[in-house]
């Protein structure tokens, strides 16, 4: 997440911590308030209160500090651990929860979790992401690795890096997707036009995505993906370049009264045990608000 933003206000009488939870920079009104009452948000160069009325024009400077990995606390929130050895956890993540701190969002992510239950995890690339091999979006639920050794952390790295592991996603799109199975191969970069999301370009990294349709459900199609890369949203922003948008999804896909985030699950999860060598697979089954969903829809 970038650190700094200068903003130019173009309205007026909003309050100062709801006009920075709303302008989409990865700050919830909360963390806003925050920031402004330790003076990293100023006003025209000039400390606030967070009930402040802004106007058009005023100028705003907002810092965010970086997080210190030292600080990171293990926390009790409770995990669904479906498989465990001297290795690595093989997670269950339910939707909502954030895999990692970050400094718009320091606490109560999977890796809090984890510490609370194995406070000895190793660092890889990013002190901040301590045992985290790979990631799924926050409102993404299902199947997650993290490596409880250095070891371990370099195998399943490297097995990622090699397309070594195998990921199957259920996911609910809107239309019905034909033909039945294929490939989407699109580039995928930062979108020109508003940085905080993905989108295709042409000078994107390469993206690979394989489907198949499970079933068509009213005007809806439940597909299995296959992801060959792992590009930020690459599930979300490749179905929704070819016309069939991610039920659920305010960023690229539809929104939905049935569904208060996107339909999509880690499903199935396999790969090698660092260990032994000895190929593994894991399943989670559509989880109950999902699940729910599916049964909704005509």
């Amino acid at each position: 997440m970038k650190n700094a933003f200068d903003l130019i206000v173009k309205s007026n009488g909003v309050r100062l911590d709801k006009y920075i939870g709303e302008k989409h920079l990865g700050l919830s009104r909360t963390h806003a308030k925050k920031l402004i009452e330790e003076g990293h948000i100023t006003v025209n160069a000039k400390s606030a209160k967070a009930n402040l009325k802004l106007k058009i024009g005023d100028r705003l400077s907002i810092r965010i500090p970086a997080l210190d990995p030292s600080h990171l606390t293990a926390e009790d929130i409770p995990l669904k651990i479906i498989y465990e050895d001297s290795d690595l956890l093989v997670i269950d993540k339910p939707s909502g929860l954030t895999v990692h701190p970050a400094p718009s969002n320091p606490r109560h992510t999977l890796v809090n979790a984890v510490l609370a239950h194995f406070p000895n995890l190793p660092n890889g690339d990013n002190a901040l992401r301590p045992g985290i091999v790979h990631r799924l979006d926050k409102d993404t639920s299902g199947l997650i690795i993290v490596a409880k050794n250095r070891q371990a952390l370099n195998n399943l790295s490297k097995q990622f890096k090699k397309r070594l592991v195998k990921k199957t996603y259920l996911v609910m799109v809107k239309g019905h997707l034909s033909p039945h199975r294929g490939f989407i191969e699109a580039p995928i970069g930062r979108n020109p036009h508003n940085r905080k999301r993905m989108a295709v370009v042409e000078n994107g990294r390469e993206a690979r995505t394989e489907y198949s349709v499970v079933k068509y459900v009213g005007d809806c199609s439940l597909l299995e993906i296959k992801l060959e890369t792992g590009r930020t949203h690459q599930i979300r922003v490749h179905l929704s370049a070819i016309g069939y948008p991610v039920l659920g999804d305010t960023t690229y896909g539809v929104k939905s009264p049935l569904l208060s985030r996107q339909f999509v699950h880690a499903h199935r999860l396999g790969f090698k045990l660092p260990s032994s060598g000895q190929y593994i697979e894991f399943i989670s089954e559509l989880p109950l608000d999902l699940e729910q969903t599916l049964e909704m829809i005509v």
